[in-house]
């Protein structure tokens, strides 16, 4: 059995692939080949956002895939920015209209704060607003299951207090050196399923010589390590990539971590963002 047959099951009952492709920085125009790339090498799971100015590109790649809607599972975002029900209402539609794949897979909140007040201030009601909008269309049929990505325990507690449709997904930035074990057990705990995000730190740990040791022993890359370790923590897994081979070789990994390991990669220290640093959710909490 590879990756690509192994899924993990929602909340409400919907299956989701265990591996996903993240599209972050493909641009609209490459997002259709990109897409088409990966599900000609056996993903089924695509990674989107509002955010990411490709969605257009993405629900093309789908369309155009040859692959049956029903087996494809497609995932966008609400934009930061929006903190109150009738913008939600019409951005869930404009990505409804722009991906034009007849409905959503999965929808989240792609933050609890705007970027430029990233881990700020309080949009506590804001928050609660826009997933209101979300819990219509998830109940209109719009969208299969809904979530929310960035969100600490506080902010999924303001959710858990008033809805009527619990989250059922929180995308989170994840990686070796970067585990926030106490949420992910939360989340757990709540039956909320993580997605990480940057497994491989955005390619900030590909030169890290203990990860590269590592990895020689297993006879696997760094990415690939990175990967497997993310999937161990029953997560779902998004690295990001427009390059097939690339593609194919974050999909091969069948084998096993070791309990030691992996204590070893969540403990790693010193992960240099570098000139992304720059970007909100690499820049500290």
């Amino acid at each position: 059995m590879t990756i690509f047959n192994q899924t993990y099951t929602l909340a409400n009952g919907v299956d989701i692939p265990k591996l996903g492709l993240g599209t972050w920085f493909i641009d609209d125009g490459d997002a259709a080949d990109a897409v088409r790339a990966a599900t000609d090498i056996g993903y089924r799971n695509i990674d989107t956002a509002q955010a990411y100015g490709n969605e257009r590109g993405v629900g093309e790649g789908v369309r155009s895939s040859g692959v049956a809607r029903e087996e494809m599972f497609v995932s966008t975002k609400l934009a930061a920015e929006i903190k109150d029900y009738e913008n939600a209402v019409a951005a869930i539609d404009g990505s409804l209209a722009t991906l034009d794949i007849d409905y959503i897979d999965l929808m989240l909140i792609h933050s609890p704060q705007p970027w430029d007040d990233f881990r700020g201030g309080d949009y506590a009601a804001g928050n609660r607003a826009a997933w209101r909008a979300l819990e219509e269309a998830h109940q209109a049929g719009k969208i299969r299951a809904i979530g929310v990505s960035n969100f600490q325990q506080h902010d999924l507690e303001n959710i858990l207090e008033t809805c009527t449709v619990a989250p059922q997904v929180n995308q989170i930035l994840v990686h070796a050196g970067k585990t926030p074990s106490e949420l992910i057990t939360y989340c757990h705990s709540k039956n909320i399923l993580v997605q990480a995000y940057s497994p491989i730190a955005h390619g900030a740990i590909l030169q890290n010589p203990q990860l590269q040791t590592m990895a020689e022993r297993y006879g696997v890359s760094v990415p690939q390590l990175c990967i497997r370790y993310t999937l161990q923590l029953d997560t779902v897994s998004l690295p990001k990539t427009a390059n097939p081979d690339h593609m194919r070789s974050n999909a091969q990994v069948d084998f096993e971590i070791s309990d030691d390991d992996m204590v070893t990669l969540r403990d790693l220290e010193d992960v240099d963002y570098g000139e992304h640093s720059a970007f909100p959710v690499y820049s500290g909490e």
